[in-house]
């Protein structure tokens, strides 16, 4: 049996089934890492944000030296295509990706005329909301001036692997993980937010996280709903005195965190409010499968 769920890829011109082979020994991406992804969700019948998801794939194709060779307008449609593939109401995880196929002016740098395209979408139920448990990472989110932050990269993850490794080894579902200066930055897998007295913070966007599409739409349904949101410097201390956390992220919008360390936490109304919005924004967006 697969290891992988249904799977559907549009790679060359056309649509291939499972785990078809894109990337061969001499390939760029596979052994110097260029490679770039983004990833966005059907579910319920919507495809929330998905049209900033696709442009994002492009810009951090070019962050990495590559050439995007899709205009996001082009991708939506071939995600809406792929979908119709899977039997209806299916939950799908999508994910546009470049890489570099060959070496450019030396071995270390992609030639960017040899840019590869490959959308794919397989299932992935929506994790349900029970809320996760946190510790505090002992590794550090790398700064711009070190990897590519700004961009969706491949060769950023082994660093949240190596976070999620740690977290799961101590008995915790994730970390949460600081930049540099030791203020937190994120988890290993989202963009995390908490609130105190009536106020929710989430970290400052400073170039050593990925400035979240579903973190942005969070915040501005919280400010539109008269919620303040600030975005500043936080310690761990902060979120481990914070009347209640909760983290966003593509894969599983929007959760709860009970436990951070051995403090156990409950869903609070900042995390109820934030879910509710985004889910009244993902059906009330032109950009559903009906679209």
């Amino acid at each position: 049996m697969a290891w992988y769920s249904q799977t559907w890829n549009w790679f060359d011109g056309a649509w291939h089934e499972g785990n078809p082979p894109i990337i061969g020994p001499r390939s760029h991406a596979a052994w110097m890492g260029s490679s770039v992804f983004d990833g966005a969700r059907v579910f319920e019948g919507v495809m929330p944000d998905l049209d900033r998801h696709c442009a994002r794939v492009n810009r951090s194709a070019g962050v990495m030296g590559l050439a995007p060779t899709m205009e996001p307008g082009r991708i939506m449609e071939l995600v809406r295509e792929g979908a119709a593939k899977f039997a209806p109401g299916t939950a799908l995880y999508v994910k546009p990706m470049y890489w570099g196929e060959a070496e450019g002016m030396s071995t270390i740098v992609p030639d960017a005329a040899s840019t590869q395209f490959c959308l794919t979408l397989y299932e992935a139920p929506m994790p349900v909301p029970g809320g996760l448990s946190v510790m505090k990472s002992s590794f550090r989110r790398p700064t711009l001036d070190t990897m590519p932050t700004d961009a969706k990269a491949g060769c950023l993850y082994p660093n949240n692997a190596r976070v999620l490794r740690e977290a799961k080894q101590n008995g915790f579902d994730n970390a949460l993980v600081c930049d540099a200066l030791g203020n937190v930055a994120e988890t290993g897998t989202s963009n995390v937010f908490m609130a105190k007295d009536g106020v929710v913070f989430t970290p400052a966007a400073n170039g050593t996280f990925l400035n979240g599409i579903t973190r942005q739409r969070v915040i501005q349904l919280l400010r539109d709903d008269k919620v303040e949101v600030v975005e500043g410097f936080l310690r761990f201390e902060d979120f481990a005195g914070a009347d209640e956390v909760f983290v966003s992220g593509n894969y599983s919008k929007v959760m709860p965190v009970l436990r951070i360390d051995d403090r156990h936490l409950q869903p609070g109304r900042f995390y109820r409010r934030a879910r509710e919005l985004y889910w009244a924004f993902a059906h009330d967006r032109p950009s559903g499968l009906a679209a």
